[in-house]
């Protein structure tokens, strides 16, 4: 058989062109695999990806001839009403008059044209992509359109509408009763969710170009998912319970991928993200009185490098053997700090690629061979890479509970009896334990956690008193309050 050479003529195959593949092929492996010195991942650990990636998310290939299907729906309609004229081209007096039309349509009874409107707005929401010619334009008109929805009493129409669907009896049957659920089980579901992640997701984002009322409304809209104005609970209690009803297998049909993704941009709109997590730890220690946190976990979390999964069982066994007939040790990677293994383990690769490669030496050229004796140049380290030290990242915490459980077990073994939650009484204990209880209290840390378990125990022992001692706090700090 005849291959094509590197001049364009062609060539037998001969035995020099088996190791030429095997060395490629270990180096596509060992760039593959990584080493220590090889850079780490570009992933930014944040909140939410750019706007245009989070909306992205939303959606699955499959639901990609939807897309047509809305802007159909919209279309349809507002050729009549749209006075031949383009949304983009219409006033936001227009605008309005036009969306309480749709509003109106979501009220009525038949439940294919309620999907219609339905969807008509879902288009309104995606930034009327027909109409504009670059993503930064249609990012800008679905803002848009999503604000005025919002005005409009879009939202609260989208919640009362997503309950009807949940309690919609024969749509759970139907799909209880069917082997396998389709994308049309969900569709009434799907497009009212794609609606609401939409509005979410747009409204909590603070742009440059950011209007005086959209700032109200988005911290009016804030305030409205975070009270109980639905049936008397928070919308969050609402999509947790839809996740509920979904895991013990009462609505097979939902989507829950929406459903998380909307419930977790409702969390991040209402609590905030990391860094206001992080305000709040400080603020809320500060008032308790407990010292300040000795590092930020979030800085810490992103400076730490990319880690490989963890290897399987059938994985680590494998190397054992391969290892354990060279009598070589193993060296297995465990985690994100063992940076310093790797190096064994990259060695070794070589090592036995090198032993699998013994058997056809003889076909090798001398010319071939004398490369690949040679040493390979060390490897230059970029400027920007950093060496972790052999450390753990996070600053020790060693909380009271555990220094009690270390003395007691001390005492039991040394002494012969305990003294309960004593941890200053160190007599008849050896001296390596006395540092080793000075070493735990250097790194004791105590957790708001902690502060609220002892006052609700507290609560339980003497509720009376205790709550008189909170109201006469809270009167003392009103006087001051007054007075100041």
């Amino acid at each position: 058989m005849e291959a094509a050479g590197p001049g364009g003529g062609t060539g037998t195959g001969t035995g020099s062109s088996a190791p030429r593949a095997k060395e490629l092929f270990r180096n596509q492996r060992k760039d593959s695999e990584g080493s220590v010195d090889s850079l780490n991942l570009e992933f930014e650990y944040g909140d939410a990806d750019s706007i245009v990636a989070e909306l992205s998310e939303l959606y699955s290939y499959t639901e990609g001839p939807e897309f047509t299907v809305n802007r159909d729906c919209f279309e349809e309609d507002f050729t009549i009403h749209g006075k031949g004229k383009k949304w983009v081209e219409l006033e936001e007096a227009e605008h309005k008059t036009y969306l309480m039309r749709l509003l109106d349509g979501l009220e009525v009874i038949n439940r294919e044209k309620r999907l219609k409107f339905a969807r008509a707005i879902l288009y309104l929401a995606q930034g009327v992509f027909d109409d504009c010619y670059t993503d930064p334009e249609a990012v800008h008109w679905a803002q848009y359109n999503v604000f005025l929805l919002y005005e409009m009493g879009t939202f609260g129409a989208l919640v009362e509408l997503l309950n009807m669907e949940i309690d919609n009896t024969q749509a759970c049957s139907s799909a209880l009763r069917k082997p396998a659920i389709s994308l049309a089980d969900s569709t009434e579901l799907r497009v009212l969710l794609n609606i609401m992640y939409l509005m979410v997701e747009i409204m909590r984002r603070e742009v440059e170009d950011d209007k005086p009322e959209w700032s109200l409304a988005r911290d009016g809209f804030r305030t409205e998912l975070s009270s109980p104005v639905y049936n008397g609970e928070p919308f969050t209690v609402l999509l947790f319970s839809l996740v509920n009803k979904f895991c013990s297998g009462h609505t097979p049909h939902c989507p829950i991928k929406k459903v998380l993704l909307l419930l977790w941009k409702t969390v991040l709109f209402c609590l905030g993200g990391f860094e206001e997590l992080q305000a709040l730890k400080v603020e809320k220690r500060a008032k308790l009185g407990l010292p300040p946190l000795p590092e930020n976990s979030i800085q810490v979390m992103r400076t730490l490098r990319a880690a490989s999964p963890p290897a399987s069982a059938m994985d680590v066994l494998e190397q054992q053997q391969k290892r354990g007939r060279r009598g070589r040790r193993v060296l297995v990677k465990q985690d994100s700090l063992d940076i310093y293994s790797e190096r064994d383990e990259a060695q070794e690769d070589d090592d036995e690629a090198d032993d699998g490669d013994s058997g056809i030496e003889g076909e090798v050229d001398p010319l071939e061979r004398e490369a690949l004796i040679q040493p390979l140049p060390s490897p230059r380290l970029p400027p920007e890479r950093v060496f972790f030290p052999r450390c753990l990242p996070w600053a020790p915490k060693v909380r009271e509970k555990d220094i009690e459980d270390f003395l007691e077990v001390s005492r039991s073994k040394f002494i012969g009896f305990t003294l309960g939650n004593d941890v200053d009484t160190l007599v008849g204990l050896p001296r390596p334990i006395h540092e080793s209880v000075k070493t735990l209290k250097q790194h004791k840390h105590i957790s708001i956690a902690e502060i609220q378990t002892k006052r609700e125990e507290e609560l339980q022992k003497s509720p009376v008193s205790l709550l008189n001692k909170i109201e006469a706090m809270l009167m003392i700090t009103a006087e001051y309050s007054s007075i100041e």
